[in-house]
């Protein structure tokens, strides 16, 4: 305003020089006064413009990256030449997106020499909506080359998509890269056709495959108030026992549910589950902890995280022997450890941390626990019900287990596995879930 004061001032100073000069003064003079004139009237009105912000981009829908593994690759050679089309499904939306691509988990740069995206036309099939089709640049080229080890992001794509949109990203290789970054448990058909055909309508006899492969998120242009839900988890939260192309996971049910709420239309909700996924050891893919910075605080629009980690963590450790009680003691403190890191960084980043208890296991046909493995499970959960180590509990144990035989699933809510809940049961967790955990006038601070 100061400044504005000044600018005004100064113009009708110029103005009565010129008013004053304009009878005894010569043509040239007169000319570099009304130049001066012009250039403050001129700065002035270029401050009252409403300066040009960049978009408040948030993330709709992100897969948790890893290194794939042989059995979960793409064919051999298939993607010499060769087109893979992906459906994802969409939390909110907005009228700009822009994608992540991923070449975290391989040595050697990853050159893609086209990519698309479009509507899907149907979710479960590798047809598009034709006039929705897009080219997606990097930098105002058609093609990317991503280095070793890193992700990439788009240009903003001018492309209005709705909420629960379902996209399908169509990339083309001119060479399969020896080390594959993806999401094997997709829980949706991916489409492989040879050649390049990235915007062709649909395919005729693709290969079909159930994983995703370089995909990493897609960001969408919101509304300054809206903000994503990070789910971190393993196979619960990746799916395991979801209907593949349903959608039926429990953070879709929770997405949905916050789209359906006036109070949270403009939350999203970001699955970062990977299957087998542990807090303290890597196995299929990074633990929890080493991936912390990626797949939470690294995610545009981030403002919760609900951690639900740690069966695998106490299955893993007895299923081949059960060690003495001090080993099983000094395992439950290092994962309650972990979770009080996972806790802090997140408070670092001005982020809500919400810990969901571990579900009940018991009668695993994988991990077959023991009297001590349960007990291990409940002493963590009871460090994450404690009052003041996450900012709220969501107890999926409460939720799923059975009330007759506590350390077991209930079987309407059970996959077969005793493991992973069913679509009933990811649909139980996630409407016990409040939606008032997600309203910013109840939780800014």
């Amino acid at each position: 305003m100061r400044l504005n004061r000044f600018r005004l001032r100064a113009f009708a100073l110029l103005a009565q020089d010129v008013r004053a000069v304009s009878a005894n003064t010569t043509p040239r003079q007169l000319r570099f006064t009304a130049l001066l004139l012009f250039l403050v009237v001129l700065s002035f009105f270029a401050q009252q413009l409403p300066a040009q912000t960049a978009p408040h981009w948030v993330g709709s829908w992100a897969a948790s990256q890893q290194l794939v593994e042989w059995a979960n690759s793409l064919p051999p050679a298939s993607m010499r030449d060769g087109t893979l089309r992906q459906i994802v499904h969409l939390s909110i939306g907005g009228p700009q997106i822009r994608l992540r691509l991923s070449n975290r988990y391989n040595d050697a740069p990853l050159h893609i020499d086209a990519v698309h995206i479009a509507r899907s036309a149907d979710p479960a099939s590798a047809r598009i909506v034709p006039d929705t089709d897009k080219a997606v640049t990097f930098f105002g080229a058609p093609d990317v080359t991503i280095p070793p080890n890193a992700d990439c992001l788009s240009d903003p794509v001018a492309m209005s998509v709705a909420p629960s949109a379902d996209l399908a990203i169509t990339i083309h290789l001119e060479d399969q890269p020896p080390l594959e970054t993806g999401h094997p448990g997709s829980r949706a058909t991916s489409y492989v056709i040879a050649g390049s055909h990235v915007a062709d309508a649909d395919y005729t006899d693709p290969i079909k495959l159930d994983h995703w492969y370089f995909i990493a998120g897609i960001d969408v242009a919101a509304p300054p108030v809206a903000r994503a839900v990070v789910a971190l988890g393993d196979s619960i939260t990746d799916g395991h026992g979801a209907t593949t192309n349903g959608n039926d996971r429990w953070p879709d049910v929770l997405a949905k549910r916050l789209l359906d709420t006036l109070a949270t239309q403009n939350v999203s909700v970001l699955n970062q589950g990977i299957g087998g996924n542990r807090i303290l050891l890597n196995g299929i893919g990074p633990n929890a902890v080493a991936r912390f910075n990626d797949d939470v605080l690294a995610q545009p629009g981030v403002r919760y995280v609900i951690v639900l980690e740690g069966v695998n963590d106490v299955g893993v450790f007895a299923r081949l022997q059960d060690p003495p009680q001090a080993e099983h003691d000094a395992l439950v403190t290092r994962v309650e450890s972990a979770l009080q890191q996972m806790v802090e960084r997140a408070h670092q980043q001005g982020i809500k941390a919400y810990g969901g208890t571990i579900t009940p296991f018991a009668g695993s046909d994988y991990y077959h626990p023991g009297p001590a493995t349960e007990a291990d499970r409940q002493k963590i959960n009871d460090w994450i019900r404690t009052k003041g180590n996450f900012d709220t509990v969501i107890d999926f144990d409460a939720i799923t287990r059975d009330p007759q035989n506590p350390a077991h699933l209930l079987p309407a809510y059970d996959c077969g596995d005793h493991l992973h809940p069913s679509p009933a049961g990811y649909a139980a967790m996630a409407n016990a879930i409040s939606f008032t955990l997600f309203v910013v006038a109840t939780h800014n601070k």
